[in-house]
Formats: structure tokens, C-alpha cells, sequence
């Protein structure tokens, strides 16, 4: 039992490696993007059961904020950065210094903003993960909506007709002087990617 221990906490430091490098790397892209320092805390990275995505982002009728991305080349899957409405506001407001529509709408400035951002993330964590590994990930042009957990997580179901067992989850926090903003990246390969992913790391899959 310790030696499948030992592997399954060898598999969590190297995605934590990764996710700390990602976040290095879209911290420094959102500051060139944005024309001021952002920090990026070092982020929480855990393994979940896809099942439990929704209630990590408050339960399956909660109200999200998601930018959706198909991820393609040799380990396809699905990418959903997720933050609460409130988080979206404080992001574009504090962060991009966007002027912010009054209620729970958003601009179509506001959604364009957020997509982008959602876009260097995704480009930062899968370029990290693709340079550990030697294998090619890109992202798709992303699609972005405002819904209820369930219904979002559905909608990649149905776009692409299967989601793996497992994800990445990436807590991701930015940090301007004094004001902090948090989301959620999650990671979805397609059923076989993650053993591909760690084989390519040279971690062996037979033990979890």
C-alpha cells in the first residue's frame, strides 16, 4: 500500500508543478494584457470524480459564469474555467478596469473580456503541461455562458458525446494590491488521456 501511495502523491506533485508554472505564465501574459502587475497565488490542485465538479463550484443549480473550450491534439478533452457572477464583476472592474454593466447582465465588452482571460489561462496550463510531457494540447476558440452548473457541464457532454471519469481541478486566485478574485480551472481529458498524460511523465498507471 505505501508503494501505491507513493505513485499516487508522485502524480499529484507533478500536476502541481504544472499548475504552478501555468499560473506563472498566465499571471505574466494578464499583466502584459492588462498593463498592470497581477500575481497569481500558488494555486490548490486536486484530482476529483467528474461527478463532483458541480458541487465544487456550489452545486449543480448554482449560477456560473464558464468559458468552455474543446481541447484537441494527442490527449483531447474539455477545459471549463468557472467563477461565480460576483467573481466575474470583480475580475473585469478591479482587474481589467472595465466599466461594469449595472446588474446581473453582461456586456458584450464585458463576455469578449472574459473570454480572453479564459483564453490565456487555458494557453498557460496546457502549454505547461504540454512542455512536461512532450505532447501536443491547443485549445479551441472558446465559447463562453452564463447558466447553472449542471446545465454547463451538460452542454460539454453534449457537444462532444463523452467526458472522462476524472479532473483536474485548478483553484485559481488573481491578486491586484489588495483585491483577490477566485476561480475554478478544471481539466477534463477524454476517457484514455490521463494514462496517456502519465505515462508520458513516466508514472506508472497500474497503481493509483
Amino acid at each position: 500500500m505505501e508503494l501505491f501511495r507513493g505513485f499516487a502523491e508522485f502524480k499529484m506533485d507533478v500536476l502541481k508543478e504544472v499548475g504552478n508554472i501555468g499560473a506563472g505564465n498566465a499571471a505574466t501574459a494578464l499583466s502584459r494584457l492588462l498593463d498592470k502587475p497581477i500575481d497569481m497565488a500558488v494555486p490548490k490542485v486536486q484530482l476529483l470524480p467528474f461527478g463532483e465538479i458541480a458541487d465544487s463550484v456550489g452545486g449543480a443549480e448554482n449560477i456560473v459564469v464558464a468559458v468552455f473550450f474543446r481541447v484537441e491534439g494527442d490527449v483531447p478533452g474539455n477545459l471549463f474555467f468557472i467563477l461565480s457572477p460576483e467573481a466575474a464583476k470583480k475580475l473585469l472592474g478591479r482587474l481589467a478596469a472595465i466599466e461594469i454593466a449595472e446588474g446581473d447582465s453582461f456586456s458584450e465588452m464585458e463576455w469578449s473580456a472574459i473570454s480572453e482571460i479564459g483564453n490565456i489561462l487555458a494557453g498557460s496550463y496546457l502549454s505547461s503541461l504540454a512542455d512536461f510531457t512532450q505532447l501536443s494540447m491547443s485549445p479551441t476558440v472558446p465559447a463562453i455562458a452564463m447558466d447553472m452548473a449542471g446545465a454547463i457541464l451538460s452542454y460539454g457532454l453534449l457537444q462532444f458525446g463523452q467526458m472522462g471519469n476524472d479532473a483536474l481541478l485548478i483553484d485559481t486566485t488573481f491578486i491586484e494590491g489588495k483585491h483577490e478574485v477566485e476561480g475554478q480551472f478544471f481539466l477534463i481529458p477524454d476517457p484514455d488521456s490521463f494514462e496517456k498524460i502519465f505515462t508520458a511523465l513516466g508514472v506508472p498507471t497500474d497503481y493509483d
